[in-house]
């Protein structure tokens, strides 16, 4: 899975930036998190059509993630994210 995400990033990252990346194999399933930056939650709406759309993201593979959470997350006032 690990290669396969790896080799999409750079296509990915031309619709919103990659703001963070982990794995870890500890803990519950192995668990890999991908946080991305939007400026709203329109455009995350519209990027992630977009890229599925044009076979962009997901990443192509034979490795699928058994489950998938997503959350919203919003930047405290002290972020350099703001």
């Amino acid at each position: 899975m690990l290669e396969a995400w790896g080799a999409a990033i750079p296509e990915r990252v031309r619709f919103s930036p990659l703001a963070g990346c982990w794995y870890s194999e500890y803990g519950g399933v192995n668990n890999f998190i991908h946080l991305w930056a939007y400026k709203s939650f329109e455009e995350r709406q519209r990027i992630r059509a977009e890229t599925r759309e044009k076979g962009v993201w997901p990443p192509k593979g034979s490795v699928r993630p058994i489950t998938q959470e997503s959350k919203l997350l919003l930047p405290a006032p002290f972020s350099p994210m703001q």
